[in-house]
């Protein structure tokens, strides 16, 4: 079973990325990791941190030749602001007097609870863990799952589809959304430049008012062939687990997958994705193998199309299947498995915790009322966000795939695959 943990504080040392599971014999692009990583410092509107740090994974261990060797993978991300804490976080007992106590709890952040639950005097070692700064590390064991995945035709991507109240305008393909991983600069990961540009103006706002600002951004995992996940047990669906992987990210207060949102207020008729059979050879399909990519249908479900009939008529292609979906409502999951649509997964972000014109709190000293604490931080982080969520879909679905298919070396796991899909195309 594919396992990853984190460790590490925001201004500790370094952080550290575990994962094991992995079949052996996956080749490991150090630059592809590192980009990764340096996509997830990216965006408008982020803080002075990351004019510090340039995340870079350092691997210790389970990669060998320029491949994985089976072992648990054990890497490093130094914290280059480490040098301004090591007498204000030290691991020894260290001078009280420079101890830097965060003496007031942010309204909306871990500080108050993480305290109360721990019995601090302070939120200061709660929001060094609670920080979105050990999102890193999860991108860098993410970083690792994609590659697998890649292997096998699968790609991730994300978007950004709304900040504030600035939202994309039009659909998107999945070429478009996948591109946006080779940009050299990222403003806020939208592929529309319109909408990029209204949704940069809400940023501005935030940024003139001493305010925070969330967003919308979406993943979607492209080549993933029908029957990851089950029906059968309701710790092993996909959806259940899709959401708690993403739902698990800083900040991150709702997950949609497909039209989860406006479905609720629809009728079944018009949500449902009706089924088609195509006669031919599944490789002529849109979508088949080494075929144009399909336009996915993404616009942002706060849109609230009056009916279905509204809502653009693309149909998502289906590669691995002659069964075809006139849309793809469902997000790519029917019943806790995937059914070979795009897996489309939205994450709802609140704007972030730390106001530079705080909000109003209680002394943790004095218990009288003040303002919550300010530390460095960030104004919008839904690009950002989208990279880390990337990371938390790639990672479970790689786990469902080492799961289906198992597989001590990729030969292995690539055979099993390679039948498996094999057998659906001929259903």
């Amino acid at each position: 079973m594919l396992r990853f943990s984190t460790a590490g504080e925001s201004h500790g040392e370094s952080l550290v990325a575990l994962i094991s599971g992995l079949p052996a014999g996956i080749a490991v692009d150090q630059t592809f990791l590192d980009h990764e990583l340096w996509r997830r410092q990216q965006g408008y509107g982020r803080g002075g941190r990351m004019r510090i740090e340039r995340d870079t994974a350092h691997i210790l261990s389970g990669v060998r030749h320029g491949k994985t060797i089976g072992s648990p993978i054990a890497m490093t991300l130094a914290n280059k602001d480490w040098k301004n804490w090591e007498e204000i976080l030290p691991v020894e007992t260290g001078d009280p007097e420079k101890h830097k106590s965060v003496a007031s709890p942010r309204p909306g952040h871990a500080d108050l609870a993480g305290a109360l639950k721990y019995d601090f005097k302070d939120a200061r070692y709660v929001l060094e863990r609670a920080s979105a700064r050990e999102s890193a590390a999860r991108v860098a064991c993410g970083a690792v799952a994609k590659m697998l995945l890649r292997a096998l035709g699968i790609e991730v991507a994300s978007h950004v589809t709304r900040v504030g109240a600035a939202e994309l305008s039009r659909d998107a393909s999945f070429a478009e959304i996948a591109a946006l991983a080779s940009r050299e600069d990222v403003l806020l990961a939208c592929v529309d430049p319109e909408s990029e540009a209204r949704m940069k103006a809400e940023v501005d706002i935030a940024l003139r008012t001493g305010d925070t600002i969330g967003g919308i951004f979406e993943v979607v995992v492209h080549g993933l062939p029908p029957g990851l996940g089950t029906h059968v047990n309701w710790d092993e669906r996909l959806d259940g687990l899709l959401a708690q992987a993403v739902m698990s990210l800083q900040a991150v207060k709702a997950v949609e997958l497909g039209r989860g949102v406006t479905a609720a207020q629809s009728p079944g008729s018009q949500v449902h994705d009706a089924i088609g059979y195509m006669s031919g050879d599944v490789a002529d399909f849109p979508g088949a193998p080494n075929a144009p990519t399909h336009t996915l249908s993404s616009r942002p479900e706060s849109a609230h199309f009056a009916d279905a009939a509204e809502r653009p008529a693309v149909r998502t292609a289906q590669p691995f299947t002659k069964f075809t979906r006139e849309h793809n409502n469902a997000g790519g999951i029917e019943g806790g498995i995937s059914n070979g649509e795009d897996l489309v997964v939205r994450g709802y972000l609140k704007p972030i915790s730390t106001l530079r014109r705080p909000l109003a709190s209680v002394s943790f000293e004095t218990r009288e009322a003040t303002k919550a604490a300010y530390e460095r931080s960030d104004v919008c982080v839904v690009p950002a966000a989208g990279v880390a969520a990337e990371a938390m879909v790639a990672l479970t679905v790689a786990r469902c795939v080492i799961e289906k298919f198992g597989g001590d070396s990729f030969r292995e796991l690539e055979r099993n695959y390679n039948g498996y899909c094999a057998q659906i195309k001929s259903f």
